[in-house]
């Protein structure tokens, strides 16, 4: 008789393994948390950078431009003295500034600079209409100098970049170029557009266009461009000597700026302070001229400093406004230093050290105040933001 094998065969695929199907119900559990807590934290992120562009507005640059302005402050005291310089107090201030300190600060002024690009960039692919709003603004329009004018004083600043090379060259193009196109925009509706005459419109920020042209005419200076650099010191300083006189009778709603903007009157003395240190490059001397326009500075300084109740209300709370103190502190003090180079004497010196201290004491409080108080930065009532909510439609 034949045997008969018998095979037994058991599909395990099918067999039900609760432990086998607990394990994997865990792991599906586990993906699904992470997937959820991913979606939630990208749209948190999302939102949060939504929040932050919506806020966020060429005033800010502010910032940078201090910074820019310190920078190049800290620049001027560490180049080498002459020989009968080393014993006076610049010779002091020579020695108090180390080469390593100034590159710290120029470093932390460029990355502060790209954060801000980076912001405003993608706040003009994403809100582009608020970039419009601030364009047909007459006060946001002013600091829309403000990054050109940072990135300018960085290019002069630079520790390792000549001004008479090529990369400083095209990059003097770059930056240059957007301020002589917004030169274009907004002389020009000065005396050609409707309602929008500088006697309508002229307001303390729309020196910012005056110092842009000036920044680029030192820079061009410095390369040796020197018909390009009294191109745009004539293109400046003439509109200057216009938005001066408007401004001194009053003829504009200057006085319809919000409280919280009053800082930018110290740009008062910040566009003579900028001119002298330009007129010097161009003729290389701080001769007469540059000395008249530091004293005008100074004369603008100091009558804003005896009148401190103009300030109060804008400094009972922390604003970036605040920034607007710096900058021009800063011009004035690196156009002390020039002055001092030229005329010796314990009063230049004494000026030098005085103006210097106070600039660098007010960046380094600004700094300390802009990081104890960094949930404020991006206020929801921001006297720029609040301006643009009323922007009246253009003519």
């Amino acid at each position: 008789m034949a045997s008969c094998e018998i095979e037994l065969v058991i599909d395990t695929s099918t067999t039900n393994n609760p432990t086998v199907a607990h394990t994997s119900h865990n792991d599906n559990d586990t993906h699904s948390h992470d997937s959820l807590m991913m979606i939630i934290a990208k749209r948190s992120l999302i939102m949060s950078l939504n929040s932050i562009l919506t806020k966020f507005h060429a005033g800010y640059f502010r910032i940078s431009l201090s910074l820019g302005g310190q920078a190049l402050l800290w620049k001027t005291f560490i180049a080498e003295p002459g020989d009968d310089e080393t014993a006076g107090i610049l010779g002091h201030l020579h020695n108090m500034f180390h080469p390593t300190a100034f590159l710290v600060l120029w470093s932390f002024s460029l990355f502060v600079l790209i954060l801000l690009s980076i912001l405003y960039l993608l706040r003009c692919l994403f809100y582009f209409k608020m970039v419009k709003a601030e364009f047909l603004h007459h006060v946001g329009v002013n600091y829309l100098f403000a990054p050109w004018i940072s990135w300018l004083l960085l290019l002069q600043s630079a520790p390792f970049l000549a001004p008479k090379t090529f990369s400083y060259l095209v990059l003097w193009w770059v930056f240059s170029v957007p301020v002589v196109l917004l030169d274009v925009k907004i002389y020009g509706q000065w005396f050609t557009k409707g309602k929008r005459f500088l006697s309508t419109v002229a307001n303390p920020t729309s020196q910012l266009s005056v110092i842009g042209n000036l920044v680029g005419a030192r820079a061009a200076a410095h390369m040796g461009w020197r018909e390009s650099a009294v191109c745009l010191f004539s293109l400046g300083m003439v509109h200057y000597l216009v938005l001066f006189v408007t401004l001194y009778q009053r003829l504009s709603g200057g006085d319809r700026l919000p409280v919280g903007l009053r800082p930018v009157f110290f740009l008062f003395f910040a566009a003579p302070g900028v001119a002298s240190l330009a007129w010097e490059s161009i003729v290389g001397d701080f001769d007469t001229a540059s000395k008249m326009l530091f004293f005008l500075s100074l004369f603008l300084f100091t009558s804003l400093m005896c009148r401190p109740m103009l300030f109060r209300r804008s400094m009972r709370r922390f604003n970036v406004a605040w920034w607007a103190y710096s900058f021009p502190m800063t011009v004035l003090a690196i156009a002390a230093t020039e002055y001092a180079y030229r005329v010796k004497g314990v009063i230049a010196d004494s000026l030098t050290l005085i103006l210097s201290a106070l600039s660098v004491l007010v960046s380094l409080a600004l700094t300390l105040f802009t990081l104890l108080n960094s949930r404020m930065l991006l206020p929801d009532n921001d006297p720029i933001a609040s301006l643009l909510v009323h922007l009246p439609a253009p003519h």
